[in-house]
C-alpha cells in the first residue's frame, strides 16, 4: 500500500521521471532494479513519433526483414481451409508420384489430423500442417527448420514472409537436394 500512495504522491507532485541516481553506490538487488528502471526509462524516452503502421506483404519489396502482417488481409477462415486443404491435397499427390520414382529407404507418406508427414528414412522428416488462428501452413523440414507459410494473394501461392519463399519450391528444392531428381 506504501508504494501506491507514494506513487500517487509523485504523480500529484508531476515528479513522474526516475529518481535521480543516488549518492552512494547501490549494491545487490537495488542496484540491479534502478539499472532495469534505468534502462526501460531510457528506452521508453529514446522513441520518437515514428510511423509504427503495419505494411503489407509485398513481395517486390527488398527489405530484408521480414514483412509486418497485415491483419486486415488475412482470409477469411472458410477461404483459408479450402486453400490450405487444396494445397496440402496437391502435395499429397505430388509426393505419392515423386515416391514411386525415387529409391529412399523408409519413404513412407501418411496424412491424418490435418497433418501431412513425409518420412525419408535416415534423410529426416517433413511435417506440414495447418495453423487456421494464423490462417498459416507450417512446415518442420530436416533441411531448414520451422517454417510458416502466409498466403500471397498476388502470388496465388503459401510465402514464408522471411525470405519470400513458395512452400511448394522450397519443398522441390530441398527434396532435389536430399533424395535426387526423379527418373
Amino acid at each position: 500500500m506504501a508504494s501506491r500512495v507514494s506513487l500517487k504522491l509523485l504523480r500529484r507532485k508531476g515528479l513522474t521521471g526516475l529518481p535521480k541516481k543516488p549518492s552512494q553506490p547501490l549494491v545487490g538487488p537495488s542496484k540491479s532494479l534502478y539499472s532495469l528502471a534505468s534502462n526501460v526509462h531510457n528506452s521508453i524516452s529514446s522513441i520518437s513519433h515514428k510511423n509504427l503502421s503495419s505494411r503489407s506483404l509485398n513481395l517486390s519489396d527488398d527489405s530484408s526483414g521480414p514483412a509486418a502482417i497485415d491483419y486486415r488481409s488475412l482470409l477469411q477462415e472458410d477461404e483459408y481451409h479450402k486453400l490450405a486443404d487444396s494445397t496440402i491435397q496437391d502435395l499429397l499427390e505430388k509426393l505419392e508420384e515423386y515416391g514411386d520414382s525415387i529409391q529412399v529407404d523408409g519413404f513412407d507418406i501418411d496424412y491424418g489430423n490435418q497433418v501431412l508427414t513425409l518420412k525419408l528414412g535416415s534423410l529426416g522428416t517433413y511435417v506440414l500442417n495447418k495453423q487456421t488462428p494464423n490462417r498459416q501452413l507450417w512446415l518442420s523440414s530436416p533441411v531448414s527448420g520451422p517454417l510458416r507459410f502466409d498466403w500471397d494473394h498476388n502470388a496465388q501461392a503459401w510465402i514464408y514472409r522471411r525470405t519470400k519463399a513458395n512452400l511448394v519450391e522450397v519443398l522441390e528444392s530441398e527434396l532435389e537436394k536430399l533424395c535426387g531428381k526423379t527418373h
